[in-house]
């Protein structure tokens, strides 16, 4: 009998989460999700659960995502059906992790990506190690950095977040910290002993603000920052770049400068679906100026759309079916993408379809 896809258990206190689905990247389903959701809402309730601790089994990956096959199967079928209720259950989760009212602690050792960041930095601790590899590579498959993208990309420092979601740049432990993606850095052969350590402050807890307390005392003892962020060494030229007006002003700054790290940026920015990088500038430059709750609703419309147009079907062939890895976009121009055409994606949905939360 195989094993569950998703442990469950409490120790001394702690909620702890394993996504046991190693083989797959421990990519979400939407039955983990599911799953997820209702065990969350219990322990928020439980006068017995002090704290929660979320991890990946292996050391290879946290959470690869959401499952993308599902999506792109259903979007080839015209079921609609079936992605609204992937991404309403997806993004009613990460709401539910964001307000989640004791400490929710990600284990992020390994990939970290898609669905897999969603569960993980909306918590009030997320702990990077050197395994963790960070990204949002949605532009690459003609999608959008969703799961909350809109809200946090555009609250990392300067025009980083911008960065980070157009080009879908993959950050080490770190960067990550450096971007506020993670709040602590400690050696993954530590997390076992962060681990007890955790469980020992929850046994001597008694209540809420002491747990707290602990939880900052126990993560000061491991945390290790010790390493410069090659974001910072960027940081001047990321911004100054990716501060533009527009996706065609972004590479017009970068081809100006000259560098070998510009030449990189640009040549991986025109890799990217034309129609997702329009649409993702106007989703983060917007970002800024929402709250939480409209940050997800607004993702809802661009995701629900998004997904049924033809570059999120060839971007998923050329990277995860077929992985040739040469995407075919339509349109494959920044200048043919219709203005209309992008902000259309961010337009009301008919009554009863927008993301409503309780």
């Amino acid at each position: 009998m195989s094993e569950p896809e998703i442990l469950f258990d409490i120790v001394e206190g702690v909620g702890r989460i394993v996504l046991n689905r190693p083989k797959a990247l421990n990519a979400l389903s939407l039955a983990k999700i599911g799953e997820m959701d209702r065990t969350l809402r219990g322990w928020a309730d439980d006068p017995g659960v002090k704290a929660v601790i979320i991890e990946g089994a292996g050391n290879k990956a946290f959470c690869a995502g959401g499952d993308i096959r599902v999506l792109s199967d259903a979007a080839r079928a015209g079921d609609d059906a079936t992605i609204r209720q992937f991404f309403r259950a997806e993004y009613t989760l990460d709401r539910l992790i964001k307000t989640f009212p004791k400490p929710y602690l990600a284990f992020l050792n390994g990939i970290t990506m898609g669905g897999g960041v969603g569960i993980s930095v909306h918590g009030s601790h997320r702990i990077a190690t050197e395994n963790t590899l960070f990204a949002m590579p949605e532009t690459g498959i003609g999608m959008i950095p969703d799961v909350g993208g809109t809200w946090f990309l555009p609250r990392c420092p300067g025009a980083v977040g911008l960065y980070l979601g157009l080009t879908g740049q993959r950050l080490k432990a770190a960067d990550c910290l450096y971007a506020g993606i993670a709040t602590h850095i400690v050696p993954a052969e530590r997390l076992g002993d962060l681990e007890a350590g955790l469980c020992e402050a929850a046994r001597r807890a008694d209540d809420a603000d002491r747990m707290w307390q602990a939880i900052t005392d126990v993560l000061d003892v491991f945390h290790e920052d010790d390493e410069a962020p090659p974001l910072e060494t960027h940081r001047a030229a990321i911004d100054a770049a990716f501060g533009q007006d527009s996706v065609e002003s972004i590479l017009s700054a970068l081809d100006g400068m000259d560098t070998e790290w510009s030449a990189q940026t640009a040549a991986t920015l025109r890799g990217k679906s034309p129609t997702a990088l329009k649409v993702a500038f106007r989703q983060l430059r917007a970002g800024l100026q929402l709250d939480f709750d409209q940050a997800m609703q607004m993702e809802f419309r661009l995701a629900t759309r998004i997904t049924r147009t033809p570059d999120f079907s060839e971007g998923v062939r050329a990277a995860i079916i077929d992985k040739d890895n040469a995407p075919r976009w339509s349109p494959d121009t920044l200048e043919d993408v219709d203005d209309d055409q992008v902000r259309a994606f961010f337009a009301p949905l008919g009554d009863g379809d927008e993301l409503a939360f309780e």
